[in-house]
C-alpha cells in the first residue's frame, strides 16, 4: 500500500530513476529508499540517492500523515565515457529529478549544475517545501576528465 500511495504522488521527470534498495529501520516499516537516477542529458553518470520514506502505520500511529523528515544523501559516480548534452549551464543549473513527499507541500529535488570554470558537474539534492526551506542537503561532484560535448 505504501509504494501505491508514493507512486501516486510521484511527478513525472525527465529522469531515469529506478529502486535499488530498502532497508528497513523500524518495527513500523519505515524504510531508507536508495535509487539510482540516470540523467538523460549526460551520459554515463550514475546519482545514487537515499532518502526516509515513512510508513502509513507510521504516519497513522503518530496522526502527522503529511509529515516527511527532509533527510537525503546523494552520491554521482562516472559510469563510462562522459558526454554532456545540452545541459543548462547557467549557475542556476536545471532540475534533473523531482519526487513529490507529499500531495502539495514537499518535494525532493536533485539538480545539476555545470562549473563551467573547473569543468566539474555538480548535483544537488534538497528538499523544497511550499510553507518553509529546509537546510538540509547533500552534494556530489563528477570531473569532466576527458568528456566529449555533442
Amino acid at each position: 500500500m505504501r509504494a501505491l500511495g508514493f507512486c501516486l504522488l510521484m511527478r513525472a521527470t525527465p529522469a531515469l530513476s529506478k529502486e535499488i534498495g530498502r532497508v528497513g529501520v523500524d518495527w513500523t516499516g519505515n524504510d531508507i529508499v536508495i535509487k539510482a537516477i540516470r540523467d538523460p542529458k549526460v551520459t554515463w553518470v550514475t546519482s545514487h540517492i537515499a532518502y526516509f520514506a515513512r510508513s502509513v502505520l507510521d504516519r497513522l500511529l503518530n496522526a502527522n500523515w503529511f509529515e516527511d523528515p527532509s533527510n537525503s544523501s546523494i552520491a554521482c559516480r562516472q559510469t563510462g565515457p562522459l558526454s554532456l548534452g545540452d545541459i543548462d549551464t547557467s549557475p542556476l543549473g536545471e532540475d534533473v529529478f523531482i519526487w513529490s513527499t507529499s500531495p502539495i507541500f514537499k518535494s525532493l529535488n536533485v539538480t545539476r549544475i555545470f562549473n563551467q570554470k573547473t569543468q566539474v558537474l555538480i548535483c544537488l539534492i534538497y528538499t523544497n517545501d511550499l510553507t518553509q526551506g529546509s537546510a538540509k542537503m547533500s552534494i556530489s561532484t563528477v570531473p569532466r576528465y576527458g568528456a566529449t560535448k555533442p
